[in-house]
């Protein structure tokens, strides 16, 4: 909507920011990117997000938005004219939610486990970790987009984590290409989008952050 003043308060490494900068982008929306020290959060940070103090918040004239899945919700609808990201029929907005929340419970958690722990710990995470992407995949199954032909809702709920995969492998020592090839073949496609790969970190990038955030943990 012409006029409109956008600004997403995000950190460069967060998935959940990522999955609001793909969402902006797919709808053509302009903004203005302010990145947040996460250490030192700022005044504008905590007038926006008082309750839960965390990033990404998009502003939208003014009024705060929080939460990844709920902006991404939100962009749908205020810019609906341009690539649905949410499905029309309510069953299948249903499932795609579920699918976003199942990555949000599931997804996050495992992958946090496993550059956040050691031995047996870090073993059943990794487990765990491959079983969510293997379900993650039989829901896929031979679309291309977890919504059918284009991506939307769920794509950009999940393929943000790709970016954090290296990290994951690195740490934990294992492949989810060796376990999940259709699911990697996924991200790389979706990857293939300008809305996706401008809004994506660089993996390497990302990797020396979690052995920076290790290290800060005592973990390593």
């Amino acid at each position: 909507m012409a006029g409109d003043q956008v600004t997403l308060l995000d950190f460069w490494a967060s998935p959940f920011g990522m999955r609001v900068r793909i969402a902006l982008a797919e709808k053509g929306v302009k903004y203005e990117y302010s990145e947040q020290d996460l250490r030192n959060k700022s005044a504008l940070l905590l007038q926006m997000n008082p309750v839960h103090k965390k990033i990404p918040v998009l502003v939208h004239n003014g009024k705060p938005v929080c939460e990844s899945l709920i902006i991404v919700q939100y962009i749908d609808e205020v810019w609906k004219d341009k690539a649905p990201l949410l499905p029309s029929d309510p069953y299948q907005r249903a499932q795609s939610r579920f699918w976003a929340d199942f990555v949000d419970k599931k997804i996050y958690d495992l992958s946090r486990k496993i550059w956040t722990t050691k031995g047996e710990d870090l073993e059943a995470a990794k487990k765990d970790f491959i079983d969510c992407l293997k379900l993650l995949e039989g829901e896929l199954g031979d679309k291309p987009y977890f919504g059918g032909e284009t991506i939307g809702y769920v794509d950009i709920a999940f393929v943000p984590f790709y970016v954090w995969f290296h990290a994951y492998e690195t740490v934990g020592n294992f492949k989810v290409e060796a376990e999940c090839p259709k699911l990697i073949a996924y991200c790389k496609r979706c990857l293939q989008k300008e809305s996706v790969s401008k809004s994506l970190q660089d993996p390497q990038k990302v990797y020396d952050f979690v052995v920076m955030l290790r290290k800060n943990f005592g973990i390593e």
